[in-house]
């Protein structure tokens, strides 16, 4: 089924021209990095800017690279169910395009993943920068969602994530059109093993001034 492609990144988007060539140039450096085969599925969820025109050229200039073009904005959960219907790999990387989700960690996630880990989750560390409410209100949303749907949800955790080809060939035979990727991930009984890689990322006033040069730091929780 694969066509020998070990990877897969899907990249949903709206809107992102002001980033979409640094994000372009990030993924591909580092899945070239890999040494392995790879596609990058661009999911353009109806942009109204020149994101497609941007990724249609980058298209023709990189075999690499697949583009999915909505005639409008279906939400981002439905671009992200698009791309993983799409996506050859043996194992699916889902990753934001502004680059608040640092493209250097998904080395990180590979190699949980060749560690036999079928679904490795991105874990935001806490800013500093939050305040006492925000704080507050992003932990208890995640454990009132455990409480009412009996869902182990990782807290701060968020659709950045590896999953295994039998957990996207899972996920795609479910009937959900618009479904949070992070919940419903966590709703199968795959090797998950808790299995994170932690990352600080940044706010997105800070994106177009991104280095990969953050702390990272990966762990087993």
């Amino acid at each position: 089924m694969s066509n020998g492609i070990v990877y897969s990144v899907v990249v949903p988007l709206y809107n992102k021209e002001l980033v979409i060539n640094e994000s372009y140039n990030r993924l591909k450096s580092v899945m070239d990095n890999t040494n392995e085969i790879y596609e990058i599925l661009f999911i353009n969820d109806g942009s109204n800017d020149t994101t497609r025109d941007m990724l249609e050229n980058i298209c023709r200039e990189d075999k690499n690279i697949k583009l999915i073009n909505f005639s409008r904005n279906f939400g981002h959960q439905a671009a992200i169910t698009a791309g993983m219907k799409e996506a050859l790999g043996d194992a699916v990387i889902v990753i934001e395009a502004d680059l608040q989700n640092l493209p250097e960690y998904i080395i990180d996630m590979i190699q949980k993943w060749k560690e036999g880990n079928e679904i490795v989750y991105g874990k935001r560390v806490k800013s500093g920068r939050k305040t006492f409410l925000k704080k507050f209100t992003a932990s208890a949303f995640y454990r009132i969602l455990r409480k009412i749907t009996n869902i182990d949800l990782p807290v701060h955790t968020e659709d950045f994530r590896l999953i295994d080809r039998k957990v996207c060939d899972a996920l795609n035979s479910l009937p959900e059109k618009n479904r949070p990727l992070y919940i419903i991930s966590s709703r199968l009984s795959y090797n998950e093993l808790k299995n994170s890689v932690t990352f600080k990322g940044k706010r997105s006033s800070e994106i177009y001034d991104l280095k990969p040069n953050s702390k990272k730091i990966v762990s087993n929780n």
